[in-house]
């Protein structure tokens, strides 16, 4: 399946080193086997490969190359410093793309060593938009699609549903099994698989560490390191609350997601609210990567509780109060409070079961489908 980053990808790699990075198992070998497929003598080295991880510490890789894969090379030590003399020694036309399922934060934090050699590319599970252009479904059949196989590309091209809970099983104990232990230590898997357990239950509520960490009998620092742990593999990510003090929003409680709607446990609109809450991230993360807009994600909530889901962000400045219901096409009190309060932005409530769209007292009643297709990726 063609995926919506391959042209931006194929365009950026004639310029700089590209780094694509995303959940396990989202598509980002498929999409790297797929360019190579154009690129006759494409070489492909996973550090997780015994036979190619000596290829990489020797660098005895074809320098004729056309393209050069190299995947999870961030868990090879001191691999920023490698990367660096790879992009800087490469033969001329040689074209090298760098995957991870681990977020690769640290470029943005290695000083001037990587400074100027790359371009990053955040890989997210398919989004209505998405599936609807690849499949040519209409966007009612593709959100069903979705809520019910979940958003990565095995499950959802599944040839039926026994299949995509097979593939989410096994993907699902391979994580913690695998992935996860490469950042924390064995002894702790046990927690951290119930600390996920947690997270399962809470997705879309403000996440409070000190009340769970009484529940596993863990401090809520060592908390706080697992749930980096989980964001930094692309397991969860987190909406922070918006204010206008950037570190005030950091320290208020978070909302946790999950990349994978599928693992999430609670009613339907439970589970879309997870949908909703990853393909708005996708157009927010697609608006930066793609076009470095300064879009971010967030929702609202005052001190007496009042709160609207998600709240989309442009240079401090809401453009987009977002509010998800099930069913219920009655017009929200808190979203109506919040486009009083930000007449700007626009207020729209999307509904996945809508028998006619309004506009009711300033606030878009909207069909959830047609919405989130229209959304950048």
């Amino acid at each position: 399946m063609k995926r919506y980053l391959d042209n931006h990808v194929i365009a950026d790699l004639n310029r700089k080193i590209v780094v694509l990075t995303g959940p396990r198992q989202v598509g980002k070998t498929t999409l790297a086997r797929q360019l190579m497929a154009s690129q006759p003598g494409a070489q492909y080295l996973n550090w997780d490969v015994p036979a190619d991880r000596g290829v990489l510490e020797r660098q005895s890789w074809n320098p004729k190359a056309p393209l050069l894969v190299l995947d999870e090379i961030h868990k090879m030590p001191g691999w920023k410093q490698r990367l660096k003399g790879i992009a800087d020694g490469r033969a001329a036309g040689q074209r090298i793309l760098v995957t991870g399922s681990a977020r690769m934060d640290t470029f943005r934090q290695s000083g001037e060593s990587l400074a100027g050699r790359y371009l990053a590319w955040r890989l997210h599970p398919i989004s209505v938009r998405e599936w609807c252009e690849q499949q040519g479904a209409e966007p009612e059949a593709a959100l069903s699609h979705l809520l019910e196989r979940g958003g990565f590309p095995e499950p959802a091209l599944a040839p039926n549903a026994t299949e995509a809970a097979r593939w989410r099983q096994q993907y699902f104990t391979d994580l913690i099994r695998e992935d996860i232990v490469d950042f924390s230590r064995v002894q702790e898997i046990g927690t951290m698989k119930l600390f996920v357990e947690l997270l399962r239950e809470r997705v879309g509520s403000p996440l409070s560490l000190a009340s769970i960490a009484r529940d596993l009998a863990v401090s809520p620092t060592t908390l706080k390191r697992y749930l980096d742990i989980l964001q930094a593999l692309f397991v969860v990510f987190t909406v922070t609350p918006w204010h206008h003090n950037i570190a005030r929003s950091l320290l208020q409680s978070p909302k946790v997601y999950f990349f994978d709607t599928g693992v999430v446990r609670g009613d339907d609109g439970v589970r879309f609210e997870n949908a909703v809450a990853g393909m708005l991230l996708k157009h927010a993360q697609y608006e930066q990567d793609a076009h470095g807009k300064p879009v971010q994600l967030h929702y609202l909530r005052t001190k007496d509780g009042t709160e609207v889901d998600f709240a989309l962000a442009e240079e401090q400045r809401l453009t987009h109060l977002i509010e998800c219901k099930w069913a219920d096409a009655a017009p929200h009190r808190a979203l109506r409070r919040f486009a009083d309060q930000f007449p700007n932005a626009e207020a729209v409530q999307i509904v996945r079961q809508l028998r006619q769209p309004e506009w009711r007292d300033g606030l878009h009643i909207a069909e959830a489908a047609p919405w989130l297709a229209q959304l950048s990726a």
